[in-house]
């Protein structure tokens, strides 16, 4: 493989991977590993399916004022994670802009909705656990956020050229 492909390159496994370890490392030891697994692949790949949105007036637009949205598991499902993704780990940039704690509720009921539609009993039992932790996960993915920004750079920048 190409050394700069590979420096710069990441597979969906590896990004799980990440994702999985920041979370695990600003978890509690006892947290459920399905949960946090859950957790992980929401920030790896919010949905290959739906696009990522980029605010929760996008959210909103899609999910809140489309009534054929209220009876399709799998799209309550994806609102609830979007709303986890741009609500926890986006945090610092939507507070500016819109009511967390509203759409925290909100991505909480999307999830609960979901539970009670879906056909799994093992799926529904998650996104019902998904909803009732909703907040303590929301904290925890905009705590991996700031934990991640204030990382220094794995790699020292390039210095910048002497001048004689």
């Amino acid at each position: 493989m190409n050394p700069l492909r590979e420096l710069l390159g990441a597979d969906h496994r590896q990004t799980l991977e990440f994702f999985f370890l920041g979370l695990q490392d600003v978890s509690e030891p006892t947290v459920d590993r399905q949960e946090l697994l859950y957790n992980a692949s929401v920030l790896a790949h919010s949905s290959s399916e739906v696009p990522a949105p980029t605010s929760l007036s996008t959210i909103f637009d899609h999910y809140v004022l489309d009534p054929m949205v209220l009876n399709d598991s799998l799209m309550l499902e994806t609102a609830g994670a979007q709303c986890l993704l741009l609500a926890g780990f986006f945090e610092e940039q939507m507070r500016r802009r819109y009511n967390i704690p509203w759409f925290a509720e909100l991505g909480a009921g999307f999830f609960s909705r979901a539970a009670t539609l879906e056909s799994a009993p093992q799926k529904a039992r998650l996104l019902d656990t998904l909803a009732k932790r909703f907040e303590p996960w929301r904290q925890t993915h905009a705590r991996l956020s700031r934990e991640l920004r204030d990382q220094p750079y794995l790699r020292a920048p390039p210095r910048p050229p002497r001048l004689m």
